[in-house]
C-alpha cells in the first residue's frame, strides 16, 4: 500500500462505513453503497453478510473500486477472499472493529452451525493504488 494512502487511511480508520463505489458488471455504470470497513494493521477489508448482493457480485467481476471515507477519497483493487483462513481473519478484524453488533453476529453463527442458517458471508482485501 502507498505509505501517503496508508496514512491518511489510518486518520479515518475509525469511522463507521465507508461508501464504496464499485462498476455494474453487465453496463460499467458506477454504483455506490455504503458498507462497513476495517483496517488491521496495513490490510483493508471490506465484509458482507451476503455473497449474492449485487455489489459483491459486481466487485468480483470488476475489481477496481474508490472508497469514500470522511472526505477522503482512495482508488484500489479489491480482491475476493476465496481462502477461508484469510476470510476468518478479515472476519475477525470485522467483528473486533464493530463489537456492538457481536451479538447478532454470534447468533448468525450459531444458527448457522445449527444448519438452520445459510453462512453466505464473503470478504474482500482492498490494496489501494498508488
Amino acid at each position: 500500500m502507498e505509505p501517503n494512502a496508508l496514512t491518511r487511511l489510518k486518520r479515518v480508520a475509525g469511522k463507521q462505513t465507508t461508501t464504496l463505489t464499485h462498476y455494474g458488471r453487465k453496463t460499467g455504470k458506477p454504483h455506490e453503497v455504503t458498507i462497513w470497513f476495517v483496517l488491521d494493521h496495513d490490510k483493508f477489508y471490506i465484509g458482507t453478510a451476503s455473497v449474492n448482493r449485487q455489489w459483491v457480485r459486481n466487485v468480483q467481476k470488476t475489481p477496481k473500486v474508490r472508497l469514500s471515507i470522511a472526505g477522503e477519497m482512495f482508488e484500489g483493487n479489491a480482491r475476493f477472499l476465496t481462502d477461508r483462513a484469510e476470510h476468518e481473519r478479515a472476519m475477525a478484524a470485522i467483528r473486533r472493529k464493530y463489537w456492538m453488533f457481536r451479538p447478532l453476529i454470534a447468533l448468525g453463527r450459531i444458527l448457522t452451525g445449527m444448519g438452520l442458517m445459510r453462512d453466505n458471508t464473503g470478504s474482500f482485501e482492498v490494496t489501494l493504488a498508488a
